[in-house]
């Protein structure tokens, strides 16, 4: 039991510094582990060496919802005394087949817990058995539930830990014949899933940038940017107009900042944006009498209160920057605006990410 929690910390402690692979709308996954099973609501003192593990292939509809076959090996061991008082040691080996439904509680996250049930089938053998009356192997049924946590790995890797109940159809998991009910037990797993035939990425959860790679400043195609955002720009807006090199007037009152981005899920600024707040320093100094509002957008992917927060978040720390550069704070007011007046199509990755951007509203 000890070398099993210490297996799982470990993984856990892997899972903790690497960060989430890309979620997809639909998905196959084929899974492998160990687990720990140990009997409960029997009439035998339960032990400490038991063992099992287990294969499965789990299809999931959506971010939420999947179903999951499982098949696996359980060995458990318990004692009992007989009429002499001695000690006998007796052994359940147990196959075991489940279908499980599946439902992912927070479905875009690195770690995501969710929760199980189902129905299955069992054959188990029994050794030592204290009843005579029932044959030492035989098949059943069973029912459970559990809870369980995905910690996602790179690419369509993710370990998988999980606890469940297993409640048989009859009493003789343990090797005694009881009219009290229904013998039970419950299992702790660890072990890992891959992902495969993966559908398209989810409008859920927005997409994560590559693990381990970092942007810096003179990796950002500027002339790119611009031209996406000429591209990009609502046909009725006829002043286009680049006050700084990645500075863009869209309107008489209203500027966007081409290049202001942010990591993925945060309001943590990437390295290319601070040379585009610079020029914006720059253009505040030289009209020292403006005012403005900085506003800030999400893309459509997420929550509406979610994205809400998120871009009322970035807005304030544009402002952040801008006043330890020391424009004065009584400049500069920030307001959200989440995934309202989209500027791009938001079924593309360049409108996405022109939809998520920055603005200055010129307050006269």
């Amino acid at each position: 039991m000890k070398k099993m929690y210490l297996l799982i910390t470990l993984l856990l402690l892997v899972a903790s510094g690497i960060s989430q692979a890309q979620i997809a709308k639909d998905s196959w996954a084929f899974g492998f582990g160990f687990h720990y099973p140990r009997f409960i609501g029997v009439q035998v003192t339960p032990t400490h060496s038991n063992y099992g593990g287990y294969l499965s292939l789990q299809r999931n509809f959506s971010e939420h919802f999947g179903l999951r076959l499982k098949g696996g090996f359980s060995h458990m061991e318990g004692t009992w005394v007989n009429p002499v008082f001695a000690t006998i040691t007796e052994s359940t080996n147990l196959i075991s087949g489940d279908l499980d439904f599946m439902f992912y509680l927070i479905p875009c996250e690195p770690v995501s817990p969710y929760l199980f049930g189902g129905v299955g089938g069992t054959y188990r053998m029994l050794t030592n058995k204290a009843t005579a009356s029932f044959d030492d192997n035989s098949s059943g049924a069973e029912w459970n539930f559990g809870l369980g946590v995905d910690w996602a790995l790179q690419n369509n890797w993710k370990i998988a830990t999980e606890f469940g109940f297993h409640s048989t159809s009859n009493s003789e998991l343990d090797g005694f014949l009881s009219p009290n009910g229904n013998d039970s037990y419950w299992n702790v797993s660890v072990g890992v899933n891959y992902f495969f035939g993966l559908g398209k990425p989810s409008k859920l959860c927005e997409p994560c940038p590559p693990s381990g790679v970092t942007q810096s400043i003179k990796d950002v195609d500027y002339n790119r940017i611009e031209d996406m955002i000429v591209k990009h720009i609502p046909k009725e807006v006829t002043k286009e107009v680049v006050v700084e090199r990645y500075i863009k007037a869209i309107s008489d009152d209203r500027l966007v900042l081409i290049g202001v981005n942010f990591a993925f899920d945060k309001s943590d600024l990437l390295p290319e944006s601070y040379s585009v707040l610079d020029e914006a320093v720059k253009l505040l100094n030289n009209k020292p009498n403006v005012y403005v509002e900085i506003e800030g957008y999400c893309d459509y992917i997420g929550t509406k209160e979610y994205n809400q927060e998120l871009s009322v978040q970035r807005a304030q720390t544009v402002k952040n920057y801008l006043v330890s550069k020391g424009i004065a704070e009584n400049r500069l007011t920030t307001v959200g605006y989440g995934k309202s007046n989209p500027i791009a199509d938001n079924e593309t990755e360049e409108g996405r990410a022109m939809n998520r951007r920055i603005v200055f509203r010129i307050i006269k």
